[in-house]
């Protein structure tokens, strides 16, 4: 099991970003949060298998239809977040 954090920069806030990162987090298996930052970006913490989470990745920097994608930057780290996805 791994933990990234990912950072999301460009048109994602106000399109559900949050809420399509959490469906297929869920779907993926994978715990974690997404949350809303000052600068206009969303920050994710993910938490599972490495393939679920390069999944996961993928379809962030995919997006919803509303959004539009310009960064993700991605570390890796040592967070483990309680079991599920949450909102924040």
């Amino acid at each position: 099991m791994n933990s990234k954090k990912i950072e999301v920069f460009g048109k994602v806030q106000g399109v559900c970003f949050r809420y399509f990162t959490q469906q297929h987090a869920l779907k993926l298996h994978v715990d974690g949060y997404a949350q809303n930052r000052m600068d206009g970006s969303v920050e994710i913490l993910a938490y599972g298998q490495e393939s679920d989470l390069s999944i996961l990745i993928e379809r962030i920097n995919q997006g919803p239809p509303t959004s539009t994608v310009e960064e993700v930057v991605i570390e890796a780290c040592n967070d483990r977040p309680l079991p599920g996805f949450r909102i924040l």
